[in-house]
C-alpha cells in the first residue's frame, strides 16, 4: 500500500458547498414541478382540503389567478382534475356536467396564454359509482369506455389544454384518443399517459378531493399490481406505439425502479407522479418532529429526478412556488 493511498479521494469534491453545487448531477428546480389542482363549480372558491394537504379545490376565476401566479414564478405547468357538482350518467353528452369545468380552462388559457395546462381524462369523478370506465353490470367495460375517453379528450382541446392525461388505465385508450384528436383538428394537443399506474394505498386524500372514491369494488382489475415489473415494461411498449408522447409512472416514491425502467428502455419524456398519500406521509412525520419536511421533500424529489424524470407532478410546486393560504 502506497504512502499516499487512498489515490483516489471523493471527499474532494464534497468539501465546500460551492464545490457541492458545481458537481451536483441532477436538480430539481420550479420548472421540473407540476402542480395539480381540483377545479370545482362556483366562484370564489379557494380551499384546502385539508391543512397541509397540498391538494387545493378552486373554482374557474381563482384557478386563472393562481396560475398566472404559478406561470409567473416559473412553474412548470398544472395539471387539472374536473370535480363537477352533478354526475354523468352514458346517455348523456359529457359536456354537460363538465360545462363549468372546460369554461375555467377557457378563462385560465386567455389570463395566461403561455401557461402548460395539462389536464386529466378519467371518467371516476363524474359518475356515481367512482370507476374510471363505462360501468355495465357491475363490471367495466373497457371498449364502451374508449368512446367516452376520446370525447372527454377533445372536450379539453378544445378548451385549451396542451396535454390531455389519460389516468383511467383501459387498454387501447392512448390509440383512440390520438385518432379522436387528430380527426377533432387537435394534432399540436400532446398525450401525457399514465403508462403505469398502480392499484395503490397512496390514492386516499387524491380520492376525497376528486370526489372519484369507487362506490363498488375497487380498481384491481384495470389498473397495475404492484408486484410485476414485465407488465409494466408491456404497459409503457403499447402506450408508445399507440402515440404516447408523454408517459407517466404514479406513484413515484415506491415505483423509482419503474422509473429508472422506463428511462433505460424509452427516449420518451417520463413525468413521475408524488401523489397526496406519499405527500401526507411526510407532512404527517414533519408535523411530528420525525423530520425536516423541507430536506425530506427535497430529497424525495431529487430521487425521482436521479432515477430519469424529466417532470414530477408534487402537491408541493404550489408551495415552493411561494403562493401562500388565503
Amino acid at each position: 500500500m502506497s504512502e499516499s493511498f487512498p489515490n483516489t479521494r471523493l471527499r474532494r469534491l464534497r468539501r465546500t458547498p460551492a464545490i457541492r453545487r458545481l458537481f451536483r448531477e441532477v436538480d430539481v428546480g420550479l420548472e421540473h414541478l407540476v402542480q395539480p389542482y381540483f377545479v370545482v363549480n362556483g366562484s370564489g372558491v379557494h380551499r384546502e382540503t385539508s391543512p397541509g394537504s397540498g391538494l387545493w379545490q378552486v373554482s374557474g376565476d381563482v384557478l386563472a389567478e393562481e396560475v398566472q401566479q404559478m406561470h409567473r414564478a416559473g412553474v412548470g405547468g398544472v395539471m387539472l382534475f374536473g370535480v363537477p357538482d352533478a354526475k354523468w350518467t352514458p346517455d348523456q353528452p359529457l359536456s354537460k356536467p363538465l360545462g363549468e369545468y372546460l369554461s375555467a380552462i377557457e378563462l385560465t388559457r386567455k389570463v395566461t396564454p403561455d401557461a402548460v395546462i395539462m389536464a386529466d381524462v378519467c371518467l371516476c369523478s363524474l359518475t356515481e359509482h367512482g370507476h374510471c370506465g363505462v360501468v355495465e353490470e357491475h363490471r367495466i367495460a373497457n371498449d364502451a369506455s374508449l368512446p367516452k375517453l376520446a370525447e372527454m379528450a377533445v372536450l379539453l382541446a378544445k378548451a385549451g389544454v396542451d396535454f390531455v392525461c389519460p389516468s383511467d388505465m383501459m387498454d387501447g385508450r392512448i390509440g383512440f384518443i390520438r385518432k379522436a384528436l387528430d380527426e377533432g383538428g387537435f394534432q399540436d394537443v400532446a398525450i401525457v399517459s399514465y403508462a403505469i399506474k398502480m392499484a395503490s394505498a397512496l390514492y386516499g386524500p387524491f380520492r376525497a378531493a376528486a370526489h372519484s372514491a369507487p362506490a363498488f369494488g375497487d380498481r384491481a382489475s384495470y389498473q397495475m399490481p404492484a408486484h410485476n415489473r414485465r407488465e409494466a415494461l408491456r404497459e409503457i411498449a403499447l402506450d408508445v406505439q399507440e402515440g404516447a408522447d408523454l408517459l407517466l409512472v404514479k406513484p413515484a416514491m415506491s415505483n423509482l425502479d419503474l422509473i429508472r425502467d422506463t428511462r433505460e428502455h424509452t427516449n420518451h419524456p417520463i413525468v413521475a407522479y408524488q401523489v397526496s398519500g406519499e405527500y401526507a406521509l411526510v407532512r404527517a412525520a414533519a408535523d411530528k418532529g420525525l423530520v425536516d419536511f423541507e430536506r425530506l421533500m427535497t430529497e424525495l424529489l431529487v430521487s425521482m429526478r436521479r432515477a430519469g424524470a424529466d417532470l414530477i407532478v408534487s402537491y408541493d410546486a404550489r408551495r415552493r412556488a411561494g403562493l401562500k393560504s388565503r
